[in-house]
């Protein structure tokens, strides 16, 4: 079971790497100028490639987390709230990823309506979403 542990700690540590970053590129994209179109083609390839990384971390990530808890039984039970809390927190990270993926779809496609501004607060969203996971199941305050 510790070896699980480690690598879904190793591939969440992974996958939430890839969501700090991504938007970290949409600040870029969105700051191009409009006659800059090699910046904004490497940018645009730099971020299909971190999003498909991305999301092939996410894979084994979520697979491990389900197997600790459904083969090993870590947070299931009573007293385990914190892991009903921590199934809200995975799920807002798979709909943060998915909207991220949204987000580069309309910059390839020419139609970003958002500032770069908005893309810095936007990318606070992950730090806060694993802060949460990790306070929840190291603490378990529930």
């Amino acid at each position: 079971m510790l070896w699980i542990k480690a690598l879904h700690i190793v591939f969440v540590a992974s996958w939430f790497a890839g969501l700090f970053y991504l938007p970290r590129i949409y600040v870029n994209l969105a700051m191009v100028s409009e006659g800059s179109v090699a910046e904004r083609d490497r940018l645009l390839l730099m971020a299909r490639k971190l999003l498909r990384f991305t999301s092939l971390l996410a894979v084994p990530a979520l697979a491990l987390g389900l197997v600790l808890w459904g083969v090993y039984g870590i947070g299931k039970g009573p007293g385990n709230g914190w892991m009903h809390a921590k199934f809200v927190v995975v799920a807002l990270a798979l709909a943060y990823h998915h909207a991220c993926a949204k987000v580069l779809k309309a910059f390839v496609a020419g139609r970003n309506t958002r500032s770069h501004v908005w893309y810095r607060w936007f990318n606070e969203a992950p730090v806060l979403l694993m802060l949460v996971a990790v306070v929840l199941v190291v603490v378990k305050p529930f």
